[in-house]
Protein backbone atom coordinates (compact mmCIF):
# COMPACT_ATOMS: atom_id res chain seq x y z
CA UNK A 1 0.00 0.00 0.00
CA UNK A 2 1.37 3.40 -0.96
CA UNK A 3 1.71 6.08 1.65
CA UNK A 4 -1.29 8.40 1.90
CA UNK A 5 -0.63 12.05 1.02
CA UNK A 6 -2.38 15.35 1.63
CA UNK A 7 -4.41 17.01 -1.13
CA UNK A 8 -5.30 20.61 -0.30
CA UNK A 9 -8.44 22.33 -1.61
CA UNK A 10 -8.50 26.12 -1.48
CA UNK A 11 -11.09 27.98 0.58
CA UNK A 12 -14.25 28.82 -1.43
CA UNK A 13 -13.16 32.49 -1.62
CA UNK A 14 -9.85 34.20 -0.92
CA UNK A 15 -7.69 37.19 -1.78
CA UNK A 16 -4.92 35.76 -3.99
CA UNK A 17 -1.86 37.63 -2.68
CA UNK A 18 -2.69 37.07 0.98
CA UNK A 19 -3.62 33.44 0.39
CA UNK A 20 -0.35 32.80 -1.44
CA UNK A 21 1.51 33.68 1.77
CA UNK A 22 -0.77 31.42 3.83
CA UNK A 23 -0.27 28.63 1.32
CA UNK A 24 3.50 28.97 1.43
CA UNK A 25 3.51 28.55 5.21
CA UNK A 26 1.15 25.58 4.93
CA UNK A 27 3.25 23.82 2.31
CA UNK A 28 6.34 24.28 4.43
CA UNK A 29 4.55 22.49 7.28
CA UNK A 30 4.85 19.02 5.72
CA UNK A 31 4.27 16.82 2.70
CA UNK A 32 1.53 18.00 0.32
CA UNK A 33 0.86 16.32 -3.02
CA UNK A 34 -1.30 18.96 -4.70
CA UNK A 35 -3.49 22.02 -4.35
CA UNK A 36 -6.85 22.27 -6.07
CA UNK A 37 -8.03 25.78 -6.93
CA UNK A 38 -11.75 25.53 -6.27
CA UNK A 39 -13.60 28.79 -6.92
CA UNK A 40 -17.17 27.82 -7.78
CA UNK A 41 -18.96 30.49 -9.75
CA UNK A 42 -15.86 32.64 -10.24
CA UNK A 43 -15.19 34.15 -13.65
CA UNK A 44 -12.14 33.32 -15.74
CA UNK A 45 -10.27 36.43 -14.62
CA UNK A 46 -10.68 35.55 -10.93
CA UNK A 47 -9.48 31.99 -11.50
CA UNK A 48 -6.52 33.33 -13.48
CA UNK A 49 -5.57 35.72 -10.66
CA UNK A 50 -5.73 32.87 -8.17
CA UNK A 51 -3.59 30.63 -10.37
CA UNK A 52 -1.03 33.38 -10.94
CA UNK A 53 -0.63 33.71 -7.18
CA UNK A 54 -0.64 29.99 -6.35
CA UNK A 55 1.44 28.44 -9.14
CA UNK A 56 4.74 30.18 -8.19
CA UNK A 57 4.27 29.07 -4.58
CA UNK A 58 3.29 25.43 -5.20
CA UNK A 59 5.10 24.23 -8.29
CA UNK A 60 8.68 25.09 -7.17
CA UNK A 61 7.97 23.07 -4.03
CA UNK A 62 7.00 20.04 -6.16
CA UNK A 63 3.29 20.49 -5.37
CA UNK A 64 0.92 20.02 -8.31
CA UNK A 65 -1.80 22.60 -8.95
CA UNK A 66 -5.19 21.46 -10.27
CA UNK A 67 -8.09 23.66 -11.32
CA UNK A 68 -11.63 22.62 -10.46
CA UNK A 69 -14.13 22.32 -13.33
CA UNK A 70 -11.95 24.00 -15.97
CA UNK A 71 -9.54 21.80 -17.95
CA UNK A 72 -9.33 24.55 -20.57
CA UNK A 73 -8.03 27.04 -18.01
CA UNK A 74 -5.69 24.44 -16.54
CA UNK A 75 -3.99 24.20 -19.93
CA UNK A 76 -4.03 27.95 -20.60
CA UNK A 77 -2.68 28.93 -17.17
CA UNK A 78 0.07 26.33 -16.89
CA UNK A 79 -1.51 24.25 -14.15
CA UNK A 80 -0.76 20.57 -13.70
CA UNK A 81 -4.27 19.32 -14.32
CA UNK A 82 -7.96 19.63 -13.51
CA UNK A 83 -10.67 18.06 -11.40
CA UNK A 84 -14.22 17.64 -12.71
CA UNK A 85 -17.46 16.66 -11.04
CA UNK A 86 -20.21 14.54 -12.51
CA UNK A 87 -22.23 17.61 -13.52
CA UNK A 88 -19.30 19.75 -14.73
CA UNK A 89 -17.93 18.06 -17.83
CA UNK A 90 -17.68 14.46 -19.07
CA UNK A 91 -14.37 12.95 -18.04
CA UNK A 92 -13.66 11.87 -21.60
CA UNK A 93 -13.99 15.48 -22.81
CA UNK A 94 -11.82 16.74 -19.94
CA UNK A 95 -9.18 14.17 -20.89
CA UNK A 96 -9.24 15.41 -24.48
CA UNK A 97 -8.76 19.03 -23.39
CA UNK A 98 -5.94 18.21 -20.99
CA UNK A 99 -4.06 15.99 -23.38
CA UNK A 100 -2.10 12.94 -22.31
CA UNK A 101 0.28 14.52 -19.81
CA UNK A 102 -1.79 16.70 -17.45
CA UNK A 103 -3.61 15.10 -14.52
CA UNK A 104 -7.35 14.49 -14.40
CA UNK A 105 -9.39 13.78 -11.29
CA UNK A 106 -13.08 12.86 -11.27
CA UNK A 107 -15.65 13.08 -8.48
CA UNK A 108 -17.39 9.72 -8.08
CA UNK A 109 -19.42 10.32 -4.88
CA UNK A 110 -20.18 6.92 -3.32
CA UNK A 111 -20.47 5.05 -6.63
CA UNK A 112 -18.34 2.11 -7.66
CA UNK A 113 -19.81 2.29 -11.15
CA UNK A 114 -18.91 5.97 -11.63
CA UNK A 115 -15.37 5.29 -10.42
CA UNK A 116 -14.83 2.42 -12.83
CA UNK A 117 -16.28 4.52 -15.65
CA UNK A 118 -13.96 7.41 -14.76
CA UNK A 119 -11.00 5.08 -14.97
CA UNK A 120 -12.08 3.92 -18.41
CA UNK A 121 -12.51 7.55 -19.50
CA UNK A 122 -8.95 8.49 -18.64
CA UNK A 123 -8.99 9.70 -15.02
CA UNK A 124 -5.70 9.71 -13.15
CA UNK A 125 -7.52 9.43 -9.83
CA UNK A 126 -11.07 9.03 -8.54
CA UNK A 127 -12.51 10.97 -5.60
CA UNK A 128 -14.99 9.42 -3.17
CA UNK A 129 -17.09 11.29 -0.60
CA UNK A 130 -18.35 13.00 1.33
CA UNK A 131 -17.10 10.94 4.26
CA UNK A 132 -18.15 13.53 6.85
CA UNK A 133 -20.44 16.56 6.90
CA UNK A 134 -18.82 19.61 5.36
CA UNK A 135 -19.62 23.29 5.22
CA UNK A 136 -17.50 23.77 2.10
CA UNK A 137 -20.12 22.41 -0.30
CA UNK A 138 -23.55 20.81 -0.33
CA UNK A 139 -23.28 17.04 -0.35
CA UNK A 140 -26.03 14.70 -1.44
CA UNK A 141 -23.84 11.60 -1.14
CA UNK A 142 -22.25 9.97 1.87
CA UNK A 143 -19.47 7.42 1.45
CA UNK A 144 -18.11 4.86 3.92
CA UNK A 145 -14.49 3.79 4.46
CA UNK A 146 -15.26 0.31 3.10
CA UNK A 147 -15.54 1.88 -0.34
CA UNK A 148 -11.90 2.98 -0.14
CA UNK A 149 -10.88 -0.48 1.04
CA UNK A 150 -12.73 -2.16 -1.83
CA UNK A 151 -11.25 0.18 -4.42
CA UNK A 152 -7.65 0.00 -3.20
CA UNK A 153 -7.74 -3.81 -3.09
CA UNK A 154 -9.00 -4.16 -6.67
CA UNK A 155 -7.63 -1.21 -8.63
CA UNK A 156 -4.27 0.49 -9.08
CA UNK A 157 -5.84 3.86 -9.94
CA UNK A 158 -5.38 6.15 -6.91
CA UNK A 159 -8.38 7.19 -4.83
CA UNK A 160 -8.99 10.43 -2.96
CA UNK A 161 -11.18 10.72 0.14
CA UNK A 162 -13.00 14.03 0.50
CA UNK A 163 -15.60 15.66 2.70
CA UNK A 164 -15.26 17.19 6.14
CA UNK A 165 -11.88 15.56 6.84
CA UNK A 166 -9.97 16.79 9.89
CA UNK A 167 -7.09 15.58 12.00
CA UNK A 168 -9.65 14.09 14.39
CA UNK A 169 -11.39 11.85 11.83
CA UNK A 170 -8.73 11.14 9.19
CA UNK A 171 -7.14 7.97 10.58
CA UNK A 172 -9.88 5.50 9.54
CA UNK A 173 -9.73 6.81 5.96
CA UNK A 174 -5.96 6.39 5.84
CA UNK A 175 -6.30 2.88 7.25
CA UNK A 176 -8.98 2.02 4.68
CA UNK A 177 -6.59 2.69 1.82
CA UNK A 178 -7.06 6.28 0.68
CA UNK A 179 -4.12 7.37 -1.44
CA UNK A 180 -4.91 11.03 -0.78
CA UNK A 181 -6.98 12.99 1.73
CA UNK A 182 -8.58 16.10 0.22
CA UNK A 183 -8.84 18.71 2.97
CA UNK A 184 -10.03 22.31 2.95
CA UNK A 185 -11.37 23.84 6.18
CA UNK A 186 -9.62 21.12 8.20
CA UNK A 187 -6.38 22.90 7.28
CA UNK A 188 -7.30 26.54 6.66
CA UNK A 189 -9.47 26.85 9.79
CA UNK A 190 -7.26 24.85 12.12
CA UNK A 191 -6.98 26.70 15.46
CA UNK A 192 -3.18 26.48 15.46
CA UNK A 193 -2.90 27.56 11.82
CA UNK A 194 -2.59 25.78 8.45
CA UNK A 195 1.08 24.85 8.87
CA UNK A 196 0.32 23.05 12.13
CA UNK A 197 -2.55 21.21 10.46
CA UNK A 198 -0.35 20.09 7.55
CA UNK A 199 2.30 18.93 10.02
CA UNK A 200 -0.37 17.02 11.92
CA UNK A 201 -1.59 15.25 8.80
CA UNK A 202 1.99 14.38 7.86
CA UNK A 203 2.45 12.82 11.29
CA UNK A 204 -0.76 10.78 10.98
CA UNK A 205 0.27 9.49 7.58
CA UNK A 206 3.79 8.64 8.71
CA UNK A 207 2.40 6.72 11.69
CA UNK A 208 0.03 4.78 9.42
CA UNK A 209 2.86 4.03 7.00
CA UNK A 210 5.17 2.74 9.72
CA UNK A 211 2.32 0.62 11.07
CA UNK A 212 1.72 -0.98 7.69
CA UNK A 213 5.43 -1.74 7.37
CA UNK A 214 5.45 -3.41 10.77
CA UNK A 215 2.41 -5.51 9.88
CA UNK A 216 3.77 -6.69 6.51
Amino acid sequence: MTRCRLYLVTPPAFEPAAFAQTLARALDGGDVACVQIRLKGADDAAIARAAEAILPVAQPRGVAVLINDRPDLAVALGADGAHVGQSDMPAREARRLLGPHLSLGVTCHDSRHLAMQAGEDGADYVAFGAFHPTATKETAHRAEPDLLRWWSELFELPCVAIGGITLANASPLIAAGADFLAVSSGVWDHPEGPAAAVAGFAELMAEADSGSVEQS
